[in-house]
């Protein structure tokens, strides 16, 4: 009768000590308390009572970045949201140096986001999110590194801005756009100057190609359909030849 109740407990032990761990999992093994190793997939023996085994999936976790207030750099408020992928890269590290490793992970996100995207402007925020979100991974790597953790990538969801800078930035943009316009106008203006200028200077030196544009504007009053009585000056030349003419008779 003993032997049979011993047979029992030791199937009882036996069935209780096997373990079986999944391919995207692992098992962080300890050993009277202390941190012995790690499990791969498969049937494994975990002794009772002298040892522990805690399950840690190892996939790729996907966590959402709450909506974050935040001031930008040209002082306009601000709701970020984003999203963050990330897996545990060290099971054992991720399970001894953290008390929670996912909610110290999503935390670290929240902090990092707006220090980083509060040192940029609005526009970047919405032009270069590309370029943020590679900005704050690495600010994010250099936090979680040692911790058995491996930030895969985290991504700008949502830029919202407060109604009432909307409109505010509305009337800034078409300001910038009148400036803009006022400044292409006065180059043009300056260009045609600079080019009238340097018409001026080349017709001065060239007496001929005065007249030659003047015979040319002469033609073109000519043939045109407006007014049937056109007035046109005399250049200073003829009328001297004129003048030089009468004076010989």
């Amino acid at each position: 009768m003993g032997f049979l109740v011993f047979l029992v407990v030791l199937v009882v032990i036996v069935f209780a000590s096997i373990k079986i761990i999944k391919e995207y999992e692992r098992g962080v093994i300890y050993t009277l308390g202390k941190y012995s190793g790690l499990k791969e997939p498969g049937v494994r023996l975990v002794v009772p009572v002298f040892q522990e085994m805690l399950i840690v999936d190892i996939r790729v976790r996907t966590d959402d970045i709450p909506a974050q207030d935040l001031i930008s750099k040209d002082n306009i408020s601000v709701r970020v949201s984003g999203v963050l992928n990330y897996r545990v890269v060290d099971p054992g590290l991720a399970i001894n140096r953290n008390e929670d490793f996912l909610f110290r992970t999503n935390q670290m996100a929240q902090t990092t986001l707006r220090s980083v995207l509060g040192q940029h402007d609005l526009d970047d925020m919405l032009q270069k999110r590309a370029e943020l979100n590679k900005a704050i991974q690495n600010e994010l790597d250099q936090q979680t590194e040692g911790s058995g953790i491996k930030v895969i990538s985290i991504e700008i969801k949502h830029v919202d801005i407060d109604p009432s800078m909307i409109k505010a930035i509305g009337r800034q943009a078409e300001a910038e756009r009148e400036r803009r316009a006022k400044v292409i106008n006065a180059e043009g203006e300056l260009q045609a100057a600079k080019m009238l200028d340097e018409a001026a200077t080349i017709l001065a030196g060239r007496p001929e190609t005065m007249q030659l544009r003047y015979l040319g504007t002469l033609s073109e009053f000519a043939t045109s359909k407006g007014a049937s009585t056109i007035v046109l000056p005399l250049p200073m030349e003829v009328l001297r030849g004129v003048a030089d003419m009468l004076g010989k008779k």
